[in-house]
């Protein structure tokens, strides 16, 4: 499997995921750089991939992920009925234009709402 290191050791890297999924399915869409969107997304449509399943270890996988409880609630009773009828791509990337301090690619990471 190949991944994105992100210029981070493992611990790191996983903490700094492990949030931007989790807001993502807070807010419903993140600002963030279009290499740490590319690298949370694969994630976050696991996450939803378990919340359509459903199941008691569906969730328990998702709660040993997220960091938030509330999130995993509304991500098994809002988020995952809703995306029942889809077969993938819950997430959506918008380009956004360069950050001002360093010029870093910034995009729009959504969840897309039928």
């Amino acid at each position: 499997m190949s991944y994105q290191k992100l210029s981070r050791k493992s611990g790191p890297r996983r903490a700094l995921l492990r949030g931007l999924v989790t807001s993502l399915l807070r807010s419903g869409s993140i600002e963030t750089t279009a290499a740490r969107a590319a690298a949370s997304r694969p994630i976050a449509e696991k996450m939803i991939t378990l919340a359509k399943r459903g199941d008691l270890h569906a969730r328990r996988q998702a709660i040993s992920f997220l960091l938030d409880e509330d999130v995993v609630t509304s991500l098994f009773e809002k988020i995952g009925p809703k995306m029942e009828n889809r077969e993938g791509g819950y997430t959506r990337i918008i380009q956004k234009g360069p950050r001002r301090g360093d010029g870093a690619p910034m995009v729009i990471l959504e969840l897309i709402s039928d």
